[in-house]
């Protein structure tokens, strides 16, 4: 049986370094290292816990308008390549332990990486999208460090000459936080591997080595430190997993850990040029995690500022738990980390040509911030272009029911009403629902000309919505063409209002809001098919011809 030495993370006394040992069962590889009880306490899931935005915006006002915080983020995005990014081994969540890996992935000697393509071509893309610029020379760095998880001892990352620098991030605040737009800078994009993961046992006796992650292709975006509060940084990470979903490039679900956010805060005096003290929050699981933890963290050193211990804020790494909704320490920074970077020689430099960049441009799809403009130009709210924007599949359904000539204003109605409940309800995406962008269309236009009603258009929906068809087979079908004939309108009136003499009589008296009583009464006799103008014009000219 083969074991394979790594640096641990507890010393024995009766060994030099530990052992972590690599054996095979059942065909699958499992890795299994010892842990300190503290290092697996600090790193333990915590329960949820949903906050209200109103509770965010009153920790927002409780900040002194006297200081200032100074945000940055460091954002990893996980590409959706079919195989890792210098082996040909796949990786899906979710996969048993060590079931994906190789000599490369386990960092064996003499297994060599080469890169894949896919992985260059993802990073121009999101570089492109970001507005950076490109550098048309670059390449790969060895980033030296030392933890079980890392089975070669070293990651393959990109230093002082990353794929791309210098862009920027549009973003459009929503209308519930105050709204407004905000342009956030990027300092820089670069390629890089991932590492494994550690399972810590929950006696906190030993963690045990997952290595299908370790290899997997990663972007890293790191911001200028631009955002001021919790909600400015949350909305530039959303942005950004919008982004990547747009581009395909990602799936960007934080829960499988495709989008993990690092943020660093510090606060100075307004007015002060120089930064305060950094502090790194990790731990961060959703958008709304992001902003509490930063408010959170502003809080605290402000509260320290005030009260003139501000040497207590020290350059560390801080958890976010969940379940207390606080900052805790996880460790302290002594310094600057010297990852003894050098140029990767077992890989060859990454050159552009300008026409592989231009061929990748042209094929950019409309991104979220373009795709919003449009929206609005079309006369819709801020609230409207947010909502279709947020979402791909719901933005280009959107898109193709205008192709066949509905109006904008009515389309978003329906899908940000109806539809929108029906797939929360039936936990179903747009995709998925049986409903065509064409039927949406032809509902839309059936209403507006008068064929249905409203109401019969939402009996239609649902049905279209859930068993699928087309308006014009479901309106023949159940004979629910709108009655627009006034001389068969007049008699349902006539008929309502010789079998209600009495509120009739307390209509005439002053009680005019019986008005929607008759209505009910002849929409109920019609099944629902009556014109409600032509109705509602008729029976005020019966109902006030007597008085």
């Amino acid at each position: 049986m083969a074991s394979t030495i790594f640096r641990s993370l507890q010393v024995h006394p009766f060994l030099l370094y530990p052992t972590t040992l690599l054996r095979r069962r059942n065909g699958v590889f499992h890795l299994t290292t010892k842990a300190t009880q503290s290092q697996t306490d600090t790193q333990q899931r915590q329960p949820q816990t949903k906050v209200s935005t109103s509770t965010q915006s009153k920790k927002l006002d409780k900040i002194p308008k006297d200081y200032e915080a100074i945000i940055g983020i460091e954002t990893h995005v996980q590409l959706s390549t079919l195989t890792k990014a210098f082996c040909g081994c796949p990786y899906n969540y979710g996969s048993p332990p060590n079931s994906s890996i190789c000599p490369i992935c386990m960092g064996l000697p003499g297994a060599l990486p080469v890169l894949n393509s896919k992985v260059i071509e993802f990073a121009v893309k999101l570089g492109l999208a970001l507005n950076c610029n490109l550098s048309f020379n670059s390449k790969f760095d060895r980033k030296q460090y030392f933890y079980p998880d890392l089975p070669k001892g070293y990651q393959i990352s990109q230093f002082d000459v990353p794929i791309a620098t210098a862009g920027y991030l549009d973003v459009d605040i929503p209308v519930e936080f105050g709204g407004g737009h905000r342009r956030f800078g990027i300092t820089r994009v670069h390629m890089e591997e991932d590492a494994g993961k550690l399972l810590h046992a929950e006696n906190g006796n030993y963690s045990q080595v997952d290595l299908n992650r370790a290899g997997v292709p990663l972007l890293e975006i790191v911001s200028e430190p631009d955002m001021r509060n919790g909600i400015e940084a949350a909305e530039y990470a959303a942005e950004l997993q919008r982004l990547v979903r747009y581009l395909g490039v990602s799936n960007g679900n934080m829960q499988e850990g495709s989008l993990r956010c690092d943020v660093n805060v510090s606060i100075r005096p307004i007015g002060q040029s120089k930064f305060g003290t950094k502090v790194e929050i990790k731990n961060l699981n959703s958008f709304s995690s992001v902003s509490r933890a930063i408010d959170f963290e502003i809080s605290r050193q402000v509260q320290l500022h005030s009260q003139g211990q501000e040497d207590q804020i020290v350059q560390e790494t801080r958890l976010w738990e969940e379940g207390s909704q606080r900052t805790i320490t996880m460790r302290k920074k002594e310094g600057l980390a010297d990852y003894r970077y050098f140029p990767e020689p077992d890989l060859p430099a990454v050159i552009l040509s300008q026409e592989y960049v231009d061929g990748i441009q042209n094929s950019l799809p409309e991104l979220p911030e373009i795709k919003r403009r449009r929206y609005e130009q079309m006369g819709l709210s801020m609230q409207d272009v947010l909502f279709l924007a947020n979402d791909k599949n719901i933005a280009e359904f959107f898109d193709a029911t205008l192709t066949k000539g509905a109006d904008p204003k009515l389309v978003a109605n329906w899908i940000m009403s109806d539809i929108a409940a029906f797939m929360k309800n039936e936990k179903l995406t747009i995709n998925e629902i049986k409903l065509t962008p064409e039927e949406l269309s032809e509902l839309i236009a059936s209403i507006k000309g008068g064929t249905i009603s409203g109401k019969i258009g939402k009996e239609i929906l649902f049905e279209l919505l859930a068993k699928g068809g087309t308006v014009k087979e479901l309106i023949k079908k159940k004979d629910l063409v709108q009655i627009v004939d006034p001389v068969e309108i007049e008699k349902m009136v006539d008929k309502v209002i010789a079998e209600n003499p009495k509120q009739v009589e307390q209509y005439r008296g002053g009680k005019t809001k019986l008005q929607g009583f008759f209505a009910g009464q002849v929409m109920k006799l019609s099944k629902g098919k009556a014109n409600p103008g032509l109705l509602n014009k008729i029976l005020l000219e019966k109902l006030n011809s007597e008085s």
